[in-house]
């Protein structure tokens, strides 16, 4: 499994790399999320902070379920900063031909192709090297509508919504339900 998956450049012209996580990636990885719970977006984290221990449990983790075959974990970095995260992982026992999407964009580097690309990248990567990998679905928040589009585009349908499912800062919003076969 070769680390770089891809490098070119963003819409604005800057450096653009995108590679698989590494051990020592723990300090970028705390900074990266941390910063995103504190904005509150689009994700499971509003406002906690994780440790440095935390994230290193995590990271070692991922980078075994990578090894394994049943997770795919890429970084994006634009101008050696990292820019965003995303990852398939796979669903156990009845459900391991289902792989769980997930995607986050630091609000620096949003608008500028990052997240397509590096979307395209992580579903690329998990479709060749997680084993019985046939489906890829995702949850949305239903007051994003740049992502529900983006995922759209990429071939997600929904599939189910669950009526005021998500508490994102204060009001309930949907909770969107969608899936991509991918063989």
């Amino acid at each position: 499994m070769e680390n770089v998956i891809f490098q070119g450049k963003t819409k604005t012209g800057k450096d653009l790399l995108i590679r698989y996580l590494l051990p020592d990636d723990v300090q970028n990885v705390t900074d990266f999320i941390n910063r995103a719970s504190q904005e509150e977006t689009f994700i499971t984290f509003q406002g906690e902070v994780l440790s440095l221990e935390d994230e290193d449990k995590y990271v070692q983790s991922k980078i075994e379920l990578i090894e394994k075959k049943e997770s795919i974990m890429l970084l994006a970095f634009v101008d050696n900063e990292m820019a965003g995260s995303s990852d398939v992982d796979l669903k156990p026992k009845i459900k391991s031909h289902q792989g769980v999407f997930g995607i986050i964009i630091d609000k620096k580097f949003r608008g500028e192709g990052v997240g397509t690309i590096l979307m395209e990248a992580v579903i690329k990567e998990a479709i060749k090297n997680i084993k019985n990998l046939k489906m890829i679905t995702l949850e949305v928040f239903g007051d994003n509508p740049i992502a529900q589009n983006l995922y759209k585009k990429m071939g997600f349908i929904e599939f189910g919504r669950l009526p005021r499912g998500i508490k994102h800062k204060d009001n309930f919003v949907d909770e969107i339900l969608m899936y991509k076969k991918v063989k």
